[in-house]
């Protein structure tokens, strides 16, 4: 069902629900329309409320008109229904799910104090300043109901107080926590509870069911607000996965691809912020949906300023490109390589060194040599199984490292011979 046809399904149910609340003695003196559905109502409660069929009416006093269309009424008319309520004085509950609904319909039938007083955008606000933004869970549901009220809902600064309250709330949260964690140790000493890493961080699973925009916008806030790096990093991951395991279309390819630029775009400054894993997952997405080279660039710089903990299985990122007749993506895993070793070659600026903020010196240490030089050895000798892999770009990889980078060579003349033994027509 496309949205023209949703719009007209619930201008109809809107219609038979008006019927049941209406008066039914008194005849119907104005029609009002609004997404191609009619309801029939009266005059006078309309016009008691609202300032602007008031002024619509009084338009056209001579004409005696009796049918109003209100164009681009913000939430349609489910909305609509619910103003009409009001206006007749018939009771219904404010929620989180019809809150922001209430407050741009409200501000569109110009219901408000200027007009008459007590009236239902008085209402709507006080329950978002008493109720909504005190509480996370449900500043998160009214984001969800604003992604349809757009860009109304962001005039009226609904949004942004949304999101505010949110990124308040969550770092309240995390110093709230920190605060329990200290306890007296029998010397007398100050000392920290170790506990579950982001325990606490409610709002991770919450904020995976906001669109993409408007996550945007909360990370952000909550950077600012100093929420930490690694409660970000949970919730990139736990927001990439939800939306990246879905089935795939030509839709939601579209879609996939602007998460992954932002997600890749709010990963903290910070190193180890997120898992190793998880970047490689966003390259590997970020490469098959063909996000911009800026993206791809920046996870590889990640990714090499702490190459020494990944794995194997991390470098196998399947070659996606047109065209390409090697298995995995080698070009990759060079560029990636290279960003390792080049850590200490001062080619970066001091913007570019601090994304990889670490205790250590930039320049990687032997031990990280060791580490990358085993694991190179092995991806070596996993692609040189690969018949189309060229030989120059075996040599690329094997020397992209430092001599000294190598104490051992086993590994190194074990992945030559399966290159060899593979191509044993070419060995000579």
């Amino acid at each position: 069902m496309d949205k023209h046809q949703q719009q007209l399904s619930l201008a109809k149910s809107s219609t038979q629900s008006c019927n049941e609340w209406i008066f039914r003695d008194v005849p119907s003196d104005i029609t009002i329309e609004v997404n191609g559905g009619t309801i029939a109502l009266h005059k006078f409660p309309l016009v008691s409320r609202s300032g602007r069929i008031r002024k619509l009416v009084e338009e056209h006093r001579d004409s005696d008109i009796s049918r109003v269309e209100l164009m681009n009424l913000p939430g349609g008319a489910k909305s609509f229904e619910l103003a009409a309520k009001f206006c007749y004085g018939i009771n219904f509950e404010i929620t989180p799910l019809n809150v922001a609904q209430l407050c741009c319909v409200s501000d569109y039938l110009e219901m408000t104090e200027e007009f008459s007083k007590d009236n239902l955008h008085l209402h709507a606000e006080q329950y978002l300043e008493s109720i909504v933004y005190k509480n996370l869970e449900m500043c998160v549901e009214v984001l969800q109901q604003c992604e349809n009220l757009l860009p109304h809902a962001n005039e009226l600064n609904i949004v942004s107080r949304c999101i505010d309250a949110v990124a308040s709330k969550a770092c309240a949260e995390k110093i709230a926590l920190s605060f329990s964690r200290l306890e007296y140790s029998s010397s007398g000493r100050l000392h920290t509870i170790r506990q579950a890493k982001c325990e606490g961080d409610r709002w991770i699973e919450d904020l995976s069911v906001i669109r993409i925009d408007l996550y945007q916008r909360v990370i952000t806030a909550m950077k600012c607000r100093g929420v930490r790096p690694e409660s970000i990093g949970a919730s990139l991951v736990n927001y990439a996965q939800k939306v990246l395991t879905k089935k795939v279309d030509l839709v939601s390819t579209g879609h996939q691809k602007l998460v992954v630029e932002t997600i890749i775009s709010l990963l903290p400054v910070e190193r180890l912020a997120v898992p190793i894993s998880f970047l490689f997952e966003l390259l590997r997405n970020a490469v098959m949906l063909d996000c911009t080279i800026a993206c791809r660039l920046d996870l590889e710089r990640r990714i090499g300023s702490q190459l020494d903990i990944a794995t194997l299985d991390d470098l196998l990122i399947p070659s996606f490109r047109h065209g390409c007749e090697t298995l995995f993506d080698v070009d990759t895993v060079y560029r990636i390589l290279v960003n390792f070793s080049q850590q200490d070659d001062g080619e970066y600026d001091m913007d570019d060194v601090s994304i990889f903020e670490s205790d250590s010196p930039h320049s990687p240490s032997q031990s990280a040599l060791l580490k990358v030089s085993k694991l190179m050895d092995d991806y070596l000798a996993e692609i040189a199984l690969d018949v189309n892999l060229k030989l120059s770009k075996f040599i690329a990889i094997a020397e992209a490292l430092p001599a000294h980078a190598r104490t051992i060579h086993d590994g190194f003349y074990r992945a030559i011979d399966i290159y060899l033994k593979t191509r044993r027509d070419c060995a000579n």
